[in-house]
């Protein structure tokens, strides 16, 4: 991971943009990533770690009924928290990532491995929907940042 973190954070200083993210399921693993690279402050402006439904009402002001009708691990759960994140941090990328990392809390609806990722960059979003097939809840979350690192690199 540490590859595609210096190719992410590289890119984005070459090309003076700035990134904020809100992170869920990864609980600060991609916030970890890019701060272990140095120059990563020309770049990096603020992470969240939204972990509870309570976080993403209060922080990311996601409205409840939206998590009430559609869960927290959801697209439009994911799509809230990049646009409200990227209203707050007013940074140039807006990085959002929900899931379900498992071993436990999974259900047949949201499967251990389903995981929302959310970029924003001006007016363009992208959200993508992942079902990652380990049950191994570290894999998850590295798979889940590395995701979102190839969505980073897509979208610049």
């Amino acid at each position: 991971m540490k590859i595609i973190s210096q190719k992410v954070v590289k890119l984005l200083s070459k090309k003076r943009l700035k990134v904020s993210l809100a992170e869920s399921c990864t609980g600060g693993l991609m916030s970890s990533s890019i701060t272990s690279i140095s120059g990563s402050s020309r770049v990096f402006t603020l992470a969240l770690v939204t972990y509870s439904n309570q976080a993403k009402i209060n922080i990311l002001k996601v409205p409840k009924r939206i998590i009430m009708k559609h869960g927290a691990v959801s697209y439009n759960t994911c799509i809230t928290m990049v646009k409200n994140l990227n209203k707050i941090s007013k940074t140039n990328i807006s990085v959002a990532i929900t899931g379900v990392a498992g071993p436990k809390g999974g259900t047949k609806q949201k499967p251990i491995g389903l995981v929302y990722i959310g970029i924003k960059k001006g007016n363009k979003i992208l959200i993508k929907k992942f079902l990652f097939k380990t049950k191994k809840r570290n894999l998850i979350q590295k798979a889940s940042v590395k995701q979102a690192y190839k969505m980073i690199l897509k979208i610049i």
